[in-house]
């Protein structure tokens, strides 16, 4: 029984060892809300993390919310105190996973792949599928998707003052490159 216990110990260890975990703390996301004939509402946020774990395909992101920055400042401040609440809620997350991901299989070429998992955002989780793009280049993966999300899924208030300035879609973009770590 012991001879069991340690040969499972050191098979888990050795999985754990030999796991590669790519990682950034500097991914973009990219988020615009514009409607034609208004002022443009567009933010980046240039201080995203991200894991991906290689040998699961498991896909974890995190952002603070008040790192996304507008052109205007006014905008920023609205955006954080009366849309976003981000005194309150800090941060949005992902956590899910790329299907079908084998990393022997990445290339310099570009390889489209599902990723499915649970977005947070304003305290709300809600599922969502997309696609995610992968590249291989000098031992790093960019990653990049583009889908988007709509603010009432997540109790995002929009006053009517401003609801037909505002689209109801909001096209995010993320641009992760990821090196082991």
């Amino acid at each position: 029984m012991k001879k069991i216990s340690l040969l499972l110990l050191l098979f888990l260890i050795g999985n754990y060892c030999f796991s590669q975990k790519m990682i950034t703390r500097t991914g973009k996301i990219t988020f615009e809300a514009s409607m034609p004939s208004f002022e443009e509402i567009k933010a980046t946020n240039n201080s995203a993390s991200c894991i991906l774990d290689e040998s699961t395909g498991d896909f974890v992101a995190l952002v603070l919310i008040k790192s996304f920055k507008f052109k205007a400042p006014l905008m920023e401040e609205h955006f954080n105190e009366n849309y976003m609440e981000s005194n309150t809620f800090p941060k949005a997350t992902f956590k899910g996973k790329i299907q079908n991901f084998d990393a022997k299989k990445l290339s310099a070429t570009k390889s489209t792949y599902d990723l499915q998992g649970d977005l947070t955002i304003h305290g709300v989780t809600k599922k969502i599928n997309t696609k995610i793009n992968l590249v291989l280049n000098s031992g790093k993966i960019t990653a990049t998707s583009n889908f988007d999300i709509h603010p009432q899924d997540y109790n995002i208030e929009i006053p009517n003052l401003v609801k037909d300035k505002i689209a109801k879609n909001v096209n995010t973009i993320i641009n992760f490159i990821l090196e082991p770590q």
